[in-house]
């Protein structure tokens, strides 16, 4: 009798244990780097130790994307203690810039083009010091461990996917850069295409010495002289030097938390673009947008509204706050957001200009582009902890240069071309010695009243960053979507006068409707341009998501 019970109770025991829903989750742009992510949770490892794994494969399998060329914004949920901070990976620039070094001998801004590609337009990587201060605050397996799928992928090649494929065969500046053109050629002369094995040795080796030594691999010796000499070769040579590598460190803080309804939503700090996206959700908690499914388009329409007034502020204010003055308190205040929600209508008008919060400085309208380049994923594990990280080399394939197998980025572009805008105030966003450029990244963690995981966002696609994450944030909180079909919602990106959207994507009458409030959605590389990964907590149960425009998959574990 007796064992017949323990039997029953085995057995009982291992019906519940097979279940128990899934403690961990990881989503991310390639599922390679998915799968790297979850190897290491299986191990025993934990949410930032998996962030390493997954960015050390995306660098591989993604260049186009991110790399350990590239910078980072990550936020870091401690499952324990219920804190979140902000990790600041982003790129600085050399001693040597100047605020006219992409400008002409003419003194007008040279081309995107030409900017791109020149030495001058790459800052000094900071993704992998950010991970590796991170991991030394709260890793729980070896920094050296970590990297062993993404060296073993290097080493033995990986599938090169569609997406890839088709942005080696694109029309970017870089897709023709002589580094870039080598790399994804083929040994009959043909150019790599989707389905061909890719093998990047020099990669491997690179990883081996970052596994061994941590970022000083990168920032000191042979990897960094490299970074540095490519640079200084032209055309339009940089003013990189082995001082402005070894010297950089990044930046660590509380997360910049702030309520939405009855939620807690925490961002990365100025110069990202959290506090652009915070300063939308204060004022789409102002609006009824709730009332208004994804069917309706006056919901859209003040999504639209929003996004307009969110930008309006954010290219005139926001930059590196070590610089300048950066309004914050009084672009998150109530009363601002107050009166900011004001200007929305019942038809759309001409583009807003930007608020006068308190505390604002006198700064010019800013016309910085920022591409999409950029990936993001997010990672849950089984002891709470969660990670929601935006990783990127800026456009695609960075600046074209590559070294010891990695793509370095264009991250100076991201600053004003000009130092002074059209009506002769400063650009806050103006380039200097040893600033960071102001970032449209925002991964995203949102918490309940009692500071307990509730979701994780993040998306690339350069300025419409923002506007994909509220997309998002609005499908699930406001609309009460699954977390995949919030994702899935058509993409609206309203910066201005120009409305960049899927119109095929929504619902019948909306498009028409939208039109006739003075919204006229067209289809834009920019609404395609969406890489987004979350993780949702819903009745105790964790739900993945990733976005069908990319080749990512979110996948449980553990």
């Amino acid at each position: 009798m007796r064992l017949m019970i323990a039997l029953a109770l085995s057995l009982l025991a291992g019906a519940a244990a097979a279940a128990a829903p899934p403690q961990g989750m990881v989503a991310a742009a390639n599922p390679a780097a998915t799968e790297a992510g979850l190897k290491v949770l299986r191990a025993g490892g934990n949410a930032i130790d998996a962030a390493v794994a997954v960015q050390a494969t995306l660098g591989l399998v993604e260049p186009q994307s991110s790399g350990l060329g590239g910078g980072a914004f990550m936020v870091y949920y401690d499952g324990r203690t219920r804190r979140l901070t902000a990790y600041d990976g982003r790129e600085t620039a050399p001693a040597g810039a100047t605020p006219d070094m992409f400008l002409n001998t003419a003194g007008q801004p040279l081309s995107y083009a030409e900017a791109v590609l020149s030495g001058r337009s790459a800052g000094v990587p900071g993704a992998v010091a950010m991970l590796s201060l991170a991991h030394k605050e709260h890793g729980k397996l070896a920094w050296a461990s970590l990297f062993e799928d993404a060296e073993h992928l290097a080493d033995e090649g990986f599938l090169v996917g569609p997406r890839l494929a088709g942005l080696i065969a694109g029309g970017a500046p870089q897709a023709k850069a002589p580094d870039v053109i080598a790399y994804f050629t083929r040994p009959d002369g043909q150019r790599i295409g989707a389905g061909d094995r890719l093998k990047n040795p020099a990669y491997a080796a690179t990883l081996r010495r970052v596994a061994a030594e941590g970022p000083s691999a990168l920032l000191t010796g042979s990897i960094a002289a490299d970074i540095v000499g490519r640079l200084h070769q032209g055309p339009l040579p940089g003013t990189m030097t082995a001082a402005d590598m070894a010297g950089y460190r990044p930046h660590e803080a509380e997360a910049l938390c702030r309520p939405f309804h009855q939620w807690i939503v925490c961002e990365p700090n100025a110069p990202s673009g959290g506090p652009a996206t915070l300063e939308a959700l204060g004022l789409l908690e102002r609006t009824d947008i709730a009332a208004h499914g994804p069917a309706d388009a006056r919901g859209w329409f003040i999504l639209a509204q929003v996004e307009r007034l969110m930008y309006a502020d954010d290219l005139r204010y926001v930059a590196d706050p070590a610089f300048v003055q950066v309004p914050l308190a009084g672009l998150l205040a109530p009363d601002y957001l107050d009166e900011r929600v004001k200007l929305i209508g019942e038809r759309a008008g001409p583009a807003p200009a930007a608020g006068h919060p308190a505390g604002a400085p006198h700064y010019g309208p800013d016309g910085t582009l920022e591409p999409g380049g950029t990936s993001s994923f997010t990672i849950v594990d089984r002891r709470g902890n969660v990670v929601s990280m935006t990783t990127t080399v800026e456009s695609v394939f960075g600046d074209g240069r590559m070294v010891d197998g990695f793509l370095l980025n264009n991250q100076l572009t991201d600053f004003s071309f000009s130092p002074r805008e059209k009506d002769g105030a400063p650009a806050a966003n103006a380039v200097g010695p040893g600033k960071r450029p102001r970032s449209s990244m925002a991964p995203t963690i949102v918490l309940d009243h009692d500071r307990r995981f509730v979701a994780a966002v993040g998306s690339p696609g350069g300025l419409a960053i923002p506007s994909y994450v509220l997309k998002t944030l609005v499908g699930v909180f406001e609309w009460k979507l699954p977390i995949q079909e919030a994702i899935n919602l058509p993409n609206l990106v309203a910066l201005g006068d120009f409305y960049a959207s899927e119109p095929a994507k929504f619902a019948p009458g909306v498009v028409d409707a939208l039109a006739a409030k003075g919204v006229t959605v067209k289809t834009s590389f920019a609404a395609e341009g969406s890489g987004l990964h979350a993780i949702l907590m819903k009745d105790g149960v964790l739900q993945g998501g990733a976005d069908p425009r990319r080749e990512g998959v979110a996948k449980p574990c553990c």
